[in-house]
């Protein structure tokens, strides 16, 4: 992980399009702003945690019906 120190309205860079730029410390949180290509998908970690689990289960659920259909036609043979 890399670690950066900003003050308020300093920024970093991330291959050329991403730019992180902090825009407020009060206390304990930090505001800050990212500019990115439209067709960057940005997340907060706990959105994109739920996004993955919610995959994940999807999957199972899918694989569960795919089982259960396969079962179903070795009953009809």
């Amino acid at each position: 992980m890399l670690v950066l120190t900003r003050k308020k309205g300093e920024s970093i860079v991330i291959q050329n399009d991403i730019v992180i730029t902090v825009l407020s410390v009060e206390g304990d949180t930090v505001k800050i702003g990212i500019s990115a290509p439209k067709d960057i998908d940005i997340y907060r970690k706990e959105v994109f945690d739920a996004i993955q689990q919610n995959n994940q289960i999807a999957v199972m659920d899918s694989n569960a019906i795919h089982n259960a259909m396969l079962e179903m036609d070795k009953r009809k043979s």
